[in-house]
């Protein structure tokens, strides 16, 4: 025992460590140091700690091993968690609510739908909450949830589109259907923008084939989206989020018209003065989709702020295939 004792805390401590600098890579390799069996006790151990941060890891490493077990735990932990009604038990209970996400099979998803339930029926739940269960809802994605969240949206009294609907729809749609609800102007954009938030946590293959239709419904905001902050210039934003996670494997299955449509769509957010975000996010995409002379539109829209800068500067370096300093 005293031989193992020493071995085993500092698993524990990389673990946390690795989680608590936001290093996923690193914290799911040191879970995978352990086989299942010497690792699940750690972990359920450490769901007791006092420490939030130590629980967060915990039910990350849990996520991690996978199987019924594990979604069983997370979510008796989840009960507590809720239950403490403070800053912790929500920090905690975000972390247990990705985790189940990450679990595939009927029991983790019978786990988030049971959260899903409790959110409704708390009245209004905080869109944090809901967001969390929905994209986790979205990687344990499976037909049998279209009633379970048609039914929790007509319980509740929203003022506006939420990730829950944007579930609803990518539940609902083929393909081709999405593209075709993206691409009709009647649709407000703040709907559509709820669907990238959720495309956002895992997009399937199946459906980058829907992209083009919300870069077209990208182009069309334009205008409105360089001079005014609103739902124009946070659809954009929405839209680049998604594109730059894999930038590398996404932007090249998109048609080469697609591209052209979508370098010019960032060219014209670069100059954006209604969102900061907007505009770095656009000058990110032309480090991807740009050309030796966008350096200097890049160039003459770069921020005073040297951390903002640098983004612009970045851009810039490799489309003149400079190295970098």
């Amino acid at each position: 025992m005293s031989q193992k004792t020493p071995g085993t805390a500092q698993w524990r401590n990389d673990l946390v460590a690795a989680f608590k600098e936001g290093d996923e890579a690193r914290a799911r390799a040191q879970v995978s140091q352990l086989d299942a069996r010497k690792a699940r006790p750690l972990l359920e151990a450490m769901l007791e700690d006092r420490d939030a941060v130590v629980r967060q890891a915990a039910a990350f490493g849990l996520g991690e091993l996978g199987g019924a077990a594990s979604a069983r735990r997370l979510e008796h932990q989840l009960a507590l968690e809720e239950a403490r009604g403070d800053h912790d038990g929500a920090a905690v209970a975000e972390v247990l609510t990705q985790a189940l996400g990450h679990i595939k099979g009927a029991s983790a998803r019978a786990s988030l739908v049971r959260r899903l339930a409790r959110l409704v029926a708390a009245g209004r739940p905080e869109p944090a909450d809901l967001n969390d269960v929905t994209c986790a809802l979205w990687r344990n994605r499976h037909p049998d949830l279209i009633p379970v969240v048609r039914q929790s949206l007509e319980q509740l009294t929203l003022p506006a589109p939420t990730a829950l609907h944007g579930l609803l729809v990518l539940l609902e749609k083929s393909p081709e259907e999405l593209s075709a609800w993206t691409a009709d102007s009647s649709v407000p954009i703040e709907f559509k923008g709820e669907v990238l938030t959720v495309l956002t946590e895992e997009i399937p293959e199946a459906l980058v084939s829907a992209l083009p239709a919300f870069i077209s419904s990208a182009r069309a905001l334009v205008n409105t989206a360089v001079e005014h902050k609103g739902a124009a210039s946070g659809y954009c934003v929405d839209l680049f989020t998604l594109l730059l996670l894999r930038p590398e494997h996404l932007l090249p299955l998109l048609p080469e018209a697609v591209r052209a449509e979508l370098h010019e769509l960032a060219r014209r957010l670069v100059a954006a003065t209604s969102s900061l975000k907007c505009s770095l996010q656009a000058a990110a995409l032309l480090k991807h989709l740009g050309h030796p002379e966008d350096a200097v539109l890049l160039e003459a829209h770069r921020p005073a702020d040297p951390v903002l800068a640098k983004v612009f500067d970045d851009a810039a370096r490799v489309l003149r295939g400079l190295p970098s300093p």
